[in-house]
């Protein structure tokens, strides 16, 4: 019985091995030049916020085509005034920022530490039971 088994396993490996074909894994490959090109990072874009009430103003512009990428942003500073960055990435080098300020520092309007009122954040309830 044993080598009944030993002859059927050894016939299933055998027929196995001849039945199964080869796969190998080949690199994607494109179908030529211009298919590759078209694939190249192409994009632009910017967003804006402005609120009044609060004095919140920033935003982002950014376009790339390929490796040249491009771009700013900007904040309003608590001190009143507004950071501009303007961006490029130059190769090799890489993230190149020339940083800027327009605008005055006013710190009239900021309350110091010292005078401000302690005011509790909690509230206790005497009546809530334990």
């Amino acid at each position: 019985m044993n080598t009944k088994v030993l002859i059927l396993l050894g016939l299933a490996a055998i027929v196995a091995a001849d039945s199964r074909e080869t796969y190998a894994y080949r690199a994607p490959r494109a179908s030529s030049e211009e298919s590759f090109e078209s694939t190249e990072a192409k994009y632009n874009f910017n967003w804006a916020v402005s609120d009044d009430s609060s004095s919140n103003e920033f935003g982002h512009q950014e376009a790339r085509d390929g490796d040249d990428t491009q771009g700013s942003y900007y904040v309003q500073l608590p001190d009143g005034r507004l950071q501009k960055v303007t961006f490029y990435v130059d190769g090799d080098d890489g993230y190149v920022a020339d940083v800027t300020y327009e605008g005055e520092a006013r710190f009239d309007s900021v309350e110091s530490v010292e005078s401000r009122e302690y005011r509790p954040r909690y509230s206790y309830d005497s009546n809530e039971s334990k």
